[in-house]
């Protein structure tokens, strides 16, 4: 019987297998193989069938955790940018990060965003990661009258989550362009502020 040699990798949680597994999901879907079957994600990651499941459960379970390193890179840019100092800035280059990381390899994240908007068992935390990347965009909500701050600050995360998510769905269905996704995904977070911040929102 051949050792799987990645066992040896493992510390901790096993977080080196589970990055392995992820990588090669990844690496399979830059081929062109959005169908690839478990035994497929094994020998391309070079770990045992029973590797993925271990660590996974599910192809659904992988396909989220790909999902959550896009938010991940996201909200890593954006902390990493020089950041405007009001809010609905932020939030507009916050929209920018986002969309520049999603048409990095469009069909990468076309197969990610159509296989995590299917139903089944595999549940993510998507929303949540999305929520942190605009709770960091939104600050202090320096912008916002303080009358209805705490409001937004408490609603308007989600709700952006949401809004973009919505033009991921459009956009990897290929109702959406590529070159519409920006535009409309600043359109949607605009309308969003519009509610709270008393000034125009440009959407360029």
């Amino acid at each position: 019987m051949v050792q799987d040699k990645s066992q040896t990798k493992i510390t901790g949680r096993g977080e080196p297998v589970r990055q392995r597994v992820i990588d090669a999901g990844e690496r399979l879907l830059r081929k062109g193989k959005a169908d690839f079957s478990m035994r497929d994600l094994a020998a391309e990651a070079g770990v045992s069938f029973a590797t993925p499941f271990n660590h996974f459960g599910s192809k659904g379970a992988i396909m989220h955790a790909l999902s959550e390193r896009r938010t991940d890179t996201m909200k890593r840019r954006f902390a990493e940018a020089r950041l405007p100092a009001d809010t609905a800035s932020r939030v507009m280059l916050a929209v920018d990060t986002a969309v520049a990381v999603m048409l990095e390899e469009p069909g990468v994240n076309r197969a990610v965003m159509s296989w995590i908007g299917t139903t089944g068992g595999a549940v993510g935390h998507a929303w949540a990661r999305s929520t942190a990347l605009w709770t960091l965009a939104l600050g202090a909500g320096e912008s916002i009258p303080e009358t209805y701050r705490t409001h937004a600050l408490d609603r308007l995360p989600r709700q952006l989550a949401l809004g973009f998510r919505g033009a991921l769905s459009f956009w990897s269905a290929g109702e959406l362009p590529d070159e519409a996704l920006g535009p409309e995904a600043r359109a949607v977070a605009s309308t969003l502020l519009s509610g709270f911040i008393e000034r125009s929102i440009s959407l360029v």
